[in-house]
């Protein structure tokens, strides 16, 4: 790749850095799609030595890149997300990859697929952690920066997923208790006040 495409692409995905998700961080602002995706591929690389049998590296990877596309689109949150948002996510991913050299291209546009269609074990977890990352956040957070139907949905989000692994469904369930606390010095704090 000549300096000159490498300083184009980066300048595309600098965009990430830009574009806010739904979650906040713990400082009182919106985290970034580019936060998102470090924090996603620090917890594949912690949790390497968990699954000895897929390829971490690769997932470490498709962690970096699988919000891609949002560079484009920005962020929908998962609630509000329709099919037809996922096409044109689909589509800005393709336009995104024509600028890279086909032998970059064709590889990347390989693990989108891989994890767009939840084809290998190592997509799985990427999918399984991507959800419970934001669960995270979402925790961190703190209640105040839920919307009502997040209540619900913090503790059955990703459920299906995680499931897959023994150790994504360990975390999962440790991330449910965490809002399940949340929630109860909530409503403690209410009857107090």
């Amino acid at each position: 790749m000549n300096p000159d495409q490498l300083i184009e692409f980066l300048g595309i995905l600098e965009k990430l850095k830009c574009n806010t998700r739904h979650n906040w961080s713990t400082s009182g602002r919106q985290e970034s799609v580019a936060e998102h995706s470090w924090r996603l591929a620090v917890l594949a690389m912690l949790m390497e030595e968990d699954f000895p049998e897929l390829d971490m590296n690769k997932v470490i990877r498709m962690c970096l890149i699988h919000d891609w596309g949002e560079a484009l689109t920005g962020d929908i949150p998962a609630f509000l997300k329709t099919e037809a948002d996922e096409k044109t996510e689909a589509g800005a991913i393709e336009s995104l990859l024509e600028k890279l050299p086909v032998s970059l291209a064709s590889g990347y546009l390989a693990m989108f697929k891989e994890l767009s269609d939840l084809t290998s074990e190592e997509a799985i977890l990427v999918k399984a952690l991507d959800k419970t990352e934001t669960l995270i956040q979402h925790n961190e957070a703190g209640s105040e920066t839920w919307l009502p139907l997040e209540y619900e949905l913090n503790l059955t989000y990703g459920d299906e997923v995680c499931r897959h692994f023994e150790k994504t469904q360990q975390l999962r369930d440790k991330v449910r208790e965490h809002t399940l606390k949340i929630m109860e010095e909530e409503v403690r704090g209410h009857r107090e006040k």
